[in-house]
């Protein structure tokens, strides 16, 4: 089910100084800078950083998955809990969240765009 990790989003409520961090620590701009978002590419995967997350929750993995909604289901029949169901966040781009057996937050993404360099 799961297809590789292709995600870490950082909680991150004070996002320009979280931006500039990591900007200087990676030595690169963002590919992807707006007040809801900002998502750096290191070697093909995402660290996003989100003004919105929940710091208690701390960051987020998100396993890539062919279906979001398949994978959705087939992790609750499995025993994971729900968390945040399946929402589109643009561009074809489709993500959930569930907790695992150890009430872990894992989360999934559909993402078409997604390719290794």
């Amino acid at each position: 089910m799961f297809q590789g990790l292709r995600s870490v989003i950082y909680p991150s409520p004070d996002l320009a100084a979280v931006k500039a961090w990591y900007t200087a620590l990676l030595g690169q701009e963002p590919y992807f800078d707006e007040p809801f978002y900002v998502g750096f590419n290191v070697g093909g995967y995402e660290l996003g950083l989100d003004p919105d997350g929940d710091v208690a929750l701390g960051p987020i993995a998100y396993w890539g998955v062919a279906n979001a909604d398949d994978a959705y289901a087939t992790l609750l029949a499995r025993g994971a809990a729900e968390h945040a169901a399946v929402h589109d966040v643009g561009d074809g781009i489709r993500m959930a969240t569930l907790r695992d057996a150890g009430g872990n937050v894992l989360g999934i993404i559909e993402n078409p765009h997604f390719k290794l360099p």
